[in-house]
């Protein structure tokens, strides 16, 4: 899974690369009306969330990623959102659609603990 994300980077960077050729037409062009995705992510490693505190817009889907060699569990302590089990590399997302402030935690690590900020 690593390789396959390290070649989608490489991919990426040389589609950047060749969009930066200068040239009569652009290879890779974004209009004015494409907006980048409405999100946030937080990496799980060494037994942590990071950020630890997220804050975002309503509307905005936090994405969790599990960078940790052993398996995870994203819950709400609200009971709004759980994840399944993520083992390496897997990750869960959920769209926050109210103001407010989530706590959540490991349900396997309970000392894992964090909070998404929602204004």
């Amino acid at each position: 899974m690593k390789k396959m994300i390290w070649f989608l980077e490489l991919a990426a960077t040389v589609a950047v690369a060749l969009a930066l050729i200068p040239g009569g037409t652009p290879l890779l062009a974004v209009s004015a009306g494409d907006k980048p995705a409405s999100g946030a992510s937080v990496k799980i490693d060494n037994f942590s969330f990071g950020p630890a505190d997220v804050k975002v817009p309503v509307g905005t889907t936090v994405t969790w990623i599990n960078n940790d060699d052993v398996p995870h569990v994203v819950a709400s302590d609200d009971k709004l959102f759980k994840s399944k089990a993520l083992d390496t590399d897997d990750h869960f997302s959920f769209t926050f659609s109210k103001p407010g402030t989530y706590t959540y935690y490991c349900s396997i690590h309970p000392k894992m603990m964090a909070k998404v900020v929602v204004r």
